[in-house]
């Protein structure tokens, strides 16, 4: 009890969580907008291309973390172009920042988005859509007030599921954003490096803190689907 009321102690322990919410939050709200986009686009168009496209986009579902992590070094790293550019324009190397860990959580999230959406988009009714664009409703309103709301159950699951997939992200956070206390040392890195170091305390208040969060998310997506 002593231990849990120290002001250190705390501050270790939450630091993790905070950052996990924080880049979570952040990735998921750019995973909900670019998945919902092109998860209608892909859902009412054809064209040349469009298997191959779409299996580049999910392809960070299947493939091991480590890997998805080293292609983002390779692409945002010191000798990339748009690393050089990134760090041109802000005065510092993208990589093992908490910006890194936003990007490698909206890789590793957005398949289960944009698959939540697509689904939810080629399950509304073609013909109401049509009857807006006959009432004069452009292609936007049409999308905002007829698809989004009519497809809004498989929407939010994908939500909530793409937020529990960035606040659990482990492989490509560490090869990408590193494990940096205070900086960008998330709740799976955190448990990793407690459970190496021995510090068995701390590494069972994080994953039980990062249960309950993935339990009530999961929860919810439960009750939205009945």
């Amino acid at each position: 009890m002593d231990l849990l009321l120290n002001k250190d102690f705390m501050q270790d322990f939450l630091s993790p969580i905070w950052l996990s919410i924080k880049i979570a939050t952040i990735s998921g709200v750019i995973v909900i907008f670019l998945g919902t986009l092109i998860g209608r686009i892909f859902a009412r168009r054809t064209f040349k291309g469009k298997a191959i496209l779409e299996t580049i986009l999910m392809l960070p579902m299947v493939l091991p973390p480590t890997v998805v992590g080293f292609f983002l070094i390779v692409i945002f790293g010191r000798n990339s172009l748009a690393g050089q550019a990134i760090e041109w324009l802000f005065k510092q190397p993208i990589i093992f920042t908490w910006w890194a860990a936003v990007i490698a959580s909206i890789v590793v999230a957005f398949p289960l988005m944009y698959q939540s959406a697509k689904s939810g988009f080629q399950g509304v009714n073609l013909e109401i859509e049509e009857a807006a664009r006959i009432d004069g409703a452009n292609e936007w309103r049409v999308f905002l007030f007829i698809s989004i709301p009519l497809a809004s159950k498989a929407l939010i699951s994908g939500s909530i599921l793409s937020f529990a997939r960035a606040l659990g992200e482990f492989g490509a956070t560490l090869m990408f954003a590193g494990n940096i206390p205070g900086e960008t040392q998330t709740i799976p890195t955190a448990i990793y490096i407690a459970f190496d170091s021995g510090n068995l305390l701390m590494a069972w208040m994080w994953v039980i803190s990062i249960v309950i969060l993935s339990f009530i998310m999961l929860l919810t997506v439960r009750g939205k689907e009945e």
